[in-house]
């Protein structure tokens, strides 16, 4: 490998560098709104939703910069069926940061330039969404080359952002004045809905397949298990928020049944996340015990359980149980562990200077029994 290689890649940003983004948007998200103590967070939210907002704006100069000067880093990437499942972290950033401007920016700024710019980051978020869930699975299904064993959580990166909109969308619907608007926009949301959530129900299916037949796929993977929470939280979450929302725009009976399904839909579908959060939890010590080294795939510990934060909290306020407030509390705290974990290899890493080196060429990673 000659030097300029080495420096190119020891300078190199992916596109998953802004997991670190809605990591630690989704803070600030899930604080404000938290059963019993959101008052007391509103604060330390707004703090780290402006956090958020700086890494974003870093993160896409960097990256705009990088494009422009070396195009042919992001079209490897562009080329690498691991790396490139990682371009839907971008468009969920953007989306992740957009809610809380809803919900923080006028703390900082004029209620009507907070709404700007929450759509603004929405809309941008939306379009690169959805244009993410429908490139990468085409290059995948039509040019990577993978194996039979290749599905892991990151396939689910590029088709959950309509997901994260969805939820957004539903917090902007009450801001347009039109009726017809918000209805629009509603239904909207709710397609989005359903492109992420059977996209996510085909590929977690694929997940299970190569677990059960082949094993994990190496230790620095296996934090990708996390992942699968992402659209079961997220999908929580947008039903709560949409089923809401339809109070005030849309009359009964249809209003009335897209309420009941934040319930009706969000319970068995919370049952299922916890049940998966047990085993990604065992696979995880596994790999742990036998040394899984750190690797910016550890920020799956964080957004990924944030939307189960926030899902949970929507499953407080439409059941009144006290048992979804204080399980949207513990797993808040799970949240801010796993950030601290995350920030601190993060931040080790590039000391060390080994996060910021990619491979010139695809990698294939053997799944295998008995390994991490």
């Amino acid at each position: 490998m000659s030097d300029s290689t080495s420096t190119e890649l020891s300078t190199e940003i992916g596109p998953n560098w802004f997991a670190s983004v809605m990591g630690t948007g989704i803070i600030a998200n899930a604080a404000i709104g938290l059963p019993m103590f959101g008052n007391h967070l509103a604060g330390a939210g707004l703090v780290i939703w402006l956090i958020a907002s700086l890494m974003l704006i870093i993160m896409l100069v960097i990256k705009t910069v990088q494009t422009i000067v070396r195009p042919h880093i992001i079209k490897r990437q562009f080329n690498d069926p691991v790396m490139s499942q990682f371009f839907g972290a971008p468009p969920m950033a953007m989306l992740t940061v957009a809610g809380g401007s809803i919900l923080y920016g006028s703390q900082v700024m004029s209620n009507e330039t907070a709404i700007t710019l929450a759509w603004v980051l929405w809309i941008a978020g939306t379009l690169l969404g959805l244009i993410t869930a429908i490139v990468i699975p085409y290059r995948l299904f039509t040019h990577h080359q993978v194996r039979e064993d290749a599905a892991f959580g990151g396939w689910l990166m590029p088709v959950v952002p309509p997901m994260v909109s969805a939820a957004i969308g539903a917090m902007l619907i009450p801001h347009i004045e039109n009726i017809g608007q918000q209805q629009t926009l509603l239904y909207a949301c709710y397609a989005m809905f359903g492109i992420s959530l059977l996209s996510a129900l085909i590929i977690i299916t694929m997940i299970w397949s190569r677990l059960a037949h082949a094993g994990t796929s190496g230790g620095a993977r296996v934090p990708t298990l996390w992942i699968v929470l992402g659209p079961l939280g997220q999908s929580i979450t947008a039903a709560g928020a949409l089923g809401s929302v339809a109070l005030l725009v849309v009359d009964d009976p249809i209003s009335t049944a897209m309420n009941a399904m934040a319930i009706l839909y969000g319970v068995p579908i919370w049952g299922f996340a916890f049940f998966w959060s047990i085993l990604a939890s065992l696979l995880t010590l596994r790999a742990l015990r036998r040394k899984m080294p750190f690797a910016l795939t550890w920020w799956a510990f964080t957004f990924p359980v944030g939307t189960c934060v926030t899902g949970t909290t929507q499953l407080a306020l439409h059941t009144g149980l006290p048992a979804f407030e204080w399980a949207a509390v513990i797993l808040f705290t799970g949240l801010i562990c796993a950030w601290i974990i995350a920030a601190i290899g993060t931040i080790k890493g590039l000391k060390a200077g080994h996060i910021v080196k990619n491979p010139t060429t695809p990698s294939h990673v053997v799944s295998k029994k008995g390994q991490q």
